[in-house]
């Protein structure tokens, strides 16, 4: 079967306070405001699903209750300000979401699991990095106890993660699995989308993966669901740049690019798997909401001629699994 999936790494500030301030990029946190109902429609009318993948502290309206269900174990990063839990972060953001719209998003989150489609997802619960130097797996699964919690108080219990900055840790899987989840999001099988720590990341690696963009460098990155650690890897296939106007002559180059794969993937039965952030859209949203329009309008007609059907993670997941389940029998009958 081949599939078409969406995936949206939603943050707010805790997905960029590590190297972001509000005076730089806080234009783009506040635009998530008007961009989620924007993409909620958009995917509604296109008949396409999305998982959304949601750090924990955003899920909650006010100060009081995010300080109560924090973890008690917390990363103990060697680079200190990678945590939200230190030099005194917490201390700095509102009461509540009407008066800090850039650390709170609860009303969000409702309106997404309010739609039908929506699949709300882990990015863990404090934008947890899980290749830095310093944190361990037994704060790793204490985040995830969180997350796991703060999901559950608006939605059904996770079944899918997305792992911040793409830094999947194979070691952590069981920890997610133990969790009740089955699907994560795995990186493209490139050298340029490796995963790695942020300090280990070169200048050329993001300079190609700028360019592949554009022009095919490394492929489709159309892929068949896997079984991995327990749980099933619904890899990325494209991140979703977002509008630049010094790159806008070359716009049709990266929707170009993207259709191209799309149709590669329809016409193999293979998956394809596009994602990005909300605050990607925080600026120019008319001119994102544009590009994905058109790729969206692409899908429609992928699926009516090849039959590429839209999905969620833990859709794929479970048909995956299924899937599994039946060969092994099968097998198992032979020998018998």
């Amino acid at each position: 079967m081949s599939y078409f999936l969406i995936s949206l790494d939603f943050e707010l500030m805790w997905g960029v306070r590590d190297h972001r301030t509000i005076a730089t990029y806080g234009k783009n946190i506040l635009g998530v405001r008007e961009a989620i109902p924007a993409m909620l429609a958009m995917f509604s009318k296109y008949r396409v699903k999305a998982t959304w993948a949601t750090v924990g502290m955003l899920l909650y309206d006010n100060k009081k209750d995010l300080l109560a269900n924090l973890p008690d174990i917390r990363p103990t990063y060697t680079d200190a300000k990678l945590s939200p839990y230190a030099d005194g972060y917490l201390d700095s953001i509102g009461a509540d979401e009407k008066s800090d719209p850039y650390h709170y998003g609860l009303s969000l989150a409702r309106q997404i699991v309010d739609t039908e489609g929506s699949e709300l997802a882990s990015h863990t619960f404090g934008h947890y990095y899980c290749l830095e130097a310093g944190q361990d797996k037994a704060q790793f699964a204490a985040d995830m106890e969180a997350s796991v919690a703060s999901i559950r108080r608006l939605a059904d219990p996770p079944a899918s993660i997305v792992f911040p900055r793409n830094q999947v840790n194979s070691a952590y899987l069981s920890v997610c699995r133990e969790h009740g989840l089955i699907a994560y999001r795995g990186t493209e099988r490139s050298w340029m989308y490796r995963e790695t720590s942020r300090a280990d990341e070169a200048a050329v690696r993001r300079a190609a993966r700028l360019a592949d963009a554009y022009i095919n460098l490394s492929g489709d990155h159309a892929f068949d669901p896997r079984p991995s650690h327990g749980l099933v890897d619904v890899r990325s296939s494209r991140f979703l740049r977002p509008f630049a106007r010094n790159k806008s002559a070359l716009e049709w180059l990266r929707i170009h690019r993207i259709k191209q794969s799309m149709t590669s993937a329809a016409r193999t039965g293979r998956s394809f798997h596009l994602w990005w952030h909300p605050h990607n859209f925080g600026a120019n949203l008319a001119e994102n909401l544009a590009v994905l329009e058109a790729i969206l309008k692409h899908q429609r007609y992928l699926r009516e001629t090849y039959g590429m059907q839209p999905a969620t993670m833990a859709e794929v997941a479970r048909a995956t699994q299924s899937e599994d389940s039946r060969l092994a029998e099968m097998e198992f009958g032979l020998f018998v």
